[in-house]
């Protein structure tokens, strides 16, 4: 299998590997070679990481870095991959323009790794919007075995079909879902993570409180502000406010949130969130 992957941030290193790592040939493509090289050397990192971790055999390791390579632009594909999957920042107009020439490379499949933009509205200027899908990975991508499905008006039965194959390939599971804002996943965990937040904000109990009274009382593998911190936050604040014009205000969010991006407390990224991320592992945060 031949693929591409546009954008060399954490979800485009995240997919990049998982295809590697399950055979494919993958191109890694950013808005110059050099960018595109880094991002093609950090999914060396990663595969490296699991071979230590015994989740890569070691005899494996040296093929699946060797199957990924970086390309400048999307311009400079070559033709006829069996998949090109965008995975840019969630702007529609620059995903819109990066779809547009990825499919003059005549792809057999075209997908956008969008968490919130309605794959319709993607569509618009494709001249082969049947070829066009949601392919919603999530973070980290070697690790959760869960693609988002999204189907869009145009989307054909036989790109269903052959997303599904690809799917399998990688040896995860779908979960097939009608185009809407926020589709399914997206729409349910950043309406329960903004509530949180707020919950926090007026001063109903800590985040680790509300962590593990969701972890403990509902049985999720982490609670909502820890997954916020491992997101993004500034990811959580870009996909709320989209989700709050599409449906109003229990998706607005909160003013909590909208200081701690301004701030930089973007979570694990930054260090700092609603968790010390410094030490390596979350630990609660000492207030002043």
């Amino acid at each position: 299998m031949r693929i591409a992957v546009v954008g060399g941030g954490t979800m485009g290193v995240g997919i990049a590997h998982r295809f590697a790592a399950n055979g494919a040939s993958v191109a890694v493509v950013d808005v110059d070679l050099a960018t595109a090289e880094s991002a093609v050397r950090r999914v060396a990192d990663t595969l490296r990481t699991a071979s230590e971790r015994g989740k890569l055999d070691a005899g494996e390791l040296d093929q699946a870095i060797n199957r990924v390579h970086a390309v400048g632009s999307v311009d400079e594909l070559e033709g006829g991959l069996d998949l090109i999957v965008e995975t840019v920042i969630e702007d529609a107009a620059l995903k819109r323009t990066i779809l547009v020439a990825a499919e003059s490379r005549d792809p057999r499949i075209l997908a956008s790794n969008t968490s919130s933009i309605s794959i319709n509205e993607l569509a618009d200027g494709l001249v082969a919007p049947d070829r066009f899908a949601g392919m919603h990975f999530f973070n980290p991508v070697w690790a959760i075995n869960l693609v988002e499905v999204i189907r869009g008006e145009a989307t054909s039965t036989d790109t269903l079909a052959a997303v599904a194959a690809i799917v399998k390939f990688l040896e995860m599971e779908q979960a097939v879902i009608n185009d809407a804002p926020g589709f399914a996943t997206s729409r349910l965990g950043v309406l329960v993570g903004v509530e949180a937040i707020r919950m926090v904000e007026e001063g109903v109990a800590s985040p680790q409180d509300i962590d593990r009274a969701m972890s403990l009382g509902y049985r999720h593998p982490m609670g909502p502000l820890m997954l916020g911190d491992l997101v993004g936050l500034d990811v959580r604040l870009n996909i709320a406010s989209h989700l709050a014009t599409v449906y109003g205000d229990r998706f607005e969010p909160p003013e909590l949130l909208r200081s701690m991006v301004a701030a930089g407390r973007l979570g694990k990224k930054s260090g700092v969130g609603f968790y010390d991320w410094t030490s390596g592992s979350p630990l609660p945060i000492k207030e002043s």
